[in-house]
């Protein structure tokens, strides 16, 4: 639905459906949907370039205030401001712990005991949790037997790409798995949270968010990290500015643009698009190799996108 922007961030439209229309879904609306997936495929390999040399916390605080710091700017441009309002501070500290900051801070703590590829396996639920959590008990819109066997066939796809060796080995580390998980749950309560900023302007909420979850993560890192002892290579520095631009500035605003034009169950089928780019760019910048069951991960994946997509009103779960 297109909507203009007041000059404080709030959409003119009121109110915004959970779920558009199916005919009101275009090709526009899955390119904006693919553009996300490529943005947050880059997480992986720049992260990878950065951590390096630059401890996880102060990597994560630095992104963050990187990207609301791009976002401010160009909104500056806009002429666009940011709420000032109790209420708007509140959603976006909210979407920001939920989506951002405590799911990340999990996942980066219970990768120090759980192989990289059994925590892609478990990261790939977020789109099962979304839709138990929409079909069973918020119901905001129509959860079909059609996008669960997407969301099955996506995981299935992912298992089949990181290899099926994945699977073996989980139990061994029952808390930290078990973090993952609720990191995964997180993310999907933040897509279902995320509706309510729909009356905002996608982009205010991205700044928003970000230079909260920067601030909050600030103090920890003079603290713990003391940045100023640190000497990060030029290329953990290049990484860690084009991640905050790319994945975390442009990815956030094009998540709640999607959230808006394609729903909650949608807008998590791009967990599964970013999995196959993420391999890709892997391979291009680390020079890593290809997975050699990557055509079928890619063929289940693809059609479990598909299924999780296509637009339709009939085979509701009652």
């Amino acid at each position: 639905m297109p909507q203009s922007t007041s000059p404080t961030g709030r959409a003119t439209v009121s109110q915004l459906p959970s779920m558009p229309a199916t005919g009101a879904r275009n090709w526009r609306d899955y390119a904006l949907l693919f553009a996300l997936a490529c943005c947050w495929s880059s997480t992986y390999p720049l992260a990878k370039l950065a951590l390096d040399t630059i401890p996880p916390v102060t990597f994560i605080s630095a992104r963050s205030l990187i990207a609301a710091a791009f976002l401010f700017a160009i909104l500056w441009m806009r002429g666009v401001r940011i709420p000032t309002d109790a209420k708007a501070w509140k959603l976006f500290a909210t979407q920001q712990l939920i989506n951002s900051t405590f799911p990340f801070l999990i996942i980066t703590w219970s990768q120090q005991y759980v192989p990289a590829s059994n925590t892609v396996v478990l990261a790939s639920t977020t789109p099962i949790f979304a839709f138990l959590i929409t079909s069973l008990i918020t119901r905001h819109e129509p959860a079909t037997l059609l996008k669960l066997l997407g969301a099955l066939l996506g995981l299935a796809g992912t298992i089949v790409i990181v290899g099926l060796d994945a699977l073996r080995g989980f139990g061994s580390e029952i808390v930290a798995e078990i973090a993952i998980l609720l990191a995964t749950i997180s993310f999907a309560c933040a897509t279902i949270f995320g509706l309510r900023l729909s009356e905002y302007d996608p982009m205010v909420v991205a700044a928003g968010s970000l230079l909260f979850g920067g601030l909050v993560l600030l103090p920890p890192s003079l603290i713990v990290d003391q940045p100023w002892t640190l000497h990060p290579t030029p290329t953990a520095i290049t990484a860690t500015i084009v991640m905050g631009i790319v994945s975390s500035a442009l990815g956030l605003m094009l998540f709640y643009m999607c959230l808006g034009r394609l729903g909650t169950l949608t807008t998590n089928a791009q967990g599964y698009l970013r999995i196959p780019i993420g391999v890709g760019l892997s391979v291009l910048l680390l020079g890593e190799s290809v997975p050699s069951n990557l055509a079928l991960g890619l063929v289940l994946v693809m059609a479990g996108v598909a299924a999780m997509t296509v637009p339709t009103e009939r085979l509701k779960l009652r």
